[in-house]
């Protein structure tokens, strides 16, 4: 199981629509999948279909530990995923949790109950770093970040890649970075593919080869309470996120496919060999 938190400070870079479409890609490729919407905006619920406004349960009751995940989650039948759903009570779950011990765990100890239902959880993060953030990189083995290819994202970018160190040092010590995912992408303008090819300079194999172009289709689709995959599955946007999510099973499938090689060569994970 892999659970990822997809996160960026900096909002309107597409992270909710990723979080959707990635989970209903993943799930159309036969994986079982959770998406946890941990935004009081609630917008990852709404994308998928939910009435946030008459939720009788939330991701609010699964921090407060007054219910489980199991309790909460719901099963749209077209979506083939899971889903948490969250409404503005997520809010007063972050005051509340200021003052409880142990309160950057909340999250992570939810999920250990359901680790073994899923083959991924994917967390959508408050476009802020709080409280909730923190919860979700507490519980998450990587973060995905997608960012518009724009000046002021990558200093958004750096920022998050210092709390991210700083949760490292802190609550989650094997936090990695799952990728970094280009949204929003327009072809024509000149600014897009030089802060790309920055990008693919500065991170290498860590940016993902997978573009999500502006498309008209992905904006269109929540407002029909459908990922953009179900809503229109030729549209650019939709075949943008079904390649987004094979190249994620291919990139774990060759790390787990190394780890065992080396395994049975003798070698512990992490070894360069002897040097001569």
């Amino acid at each position: 199981m892999r659970c990822v938190a997809i996160a960026n400070q900096k909002g309107g870079v597409g992270k909710t629509t990723t979080c959707v479409n990635l989970s209903a890609a993943l799930a159309s490729m036969q994986n079982r999948v959770l998406l946890i919407d941990l935004d009081p905006q609630g917008n990852a619920s709404v994308g998928c279909g939910i009435n946030v406004r008459s939720l009788e349960h939330s991701a609010y009751d699964v921090l407060q530990g007054d219910e489980t995940i199991s309790q909460v989650r719901v099963s749209p039948e077209v979506l083939g995923f899971d889903l948490v759903p969250s409404n503005g009570d997520l809010t007063a779950a972050e005051m509340n949790l200021m003052h409880q011990e142990g309160r950057e765990y909340a999250l992570k100890n939810a999920i250990r109950e359901i680790r073994g239902e899923y083959d991924w959880i994917i967390i959508d993060c408050p476009p802020s770093l709080n409280l909730l953030t923190l919860n979700a990189l507490a519980a998450a083995d990587s973060v995905l970040i997608p960012m518009q290819c724009e000046y002021y994202a990558l200093e958004g970018l750096t920022a998050l890649l210092d709390t991210i160190e700083q949760v490292r040092a802190s609550v989650n010590p094997k936090l990695e970075i799952e990728g970094i995912l280009r949204t929003m992408f327009d072809v024509r303008n000149n600014l897009s593919s030089a802060v790309s090819e920055q990008l693919t300079e500065n991170f290498g194999e860590q940016v993902y080869r997978t573009l999500v172009p502006r498309n008209v289709r992905i904006a269109e689709a929540p407002s029909y309470g459908l990922p953009v995959t179900h809503y229109d599955p030729e549209s650019k946007g939709a075949l943008a996120y079904l390649s987004l999510a094979g190249e994620m099973l291919r990139r774990h499938e060759k790390k787990n496919s190394d780890r065992f090689a080396k395994v049975l060569s003798g070698k512990p994970e992490g070894s360069q060999g002897a040097k001569t």
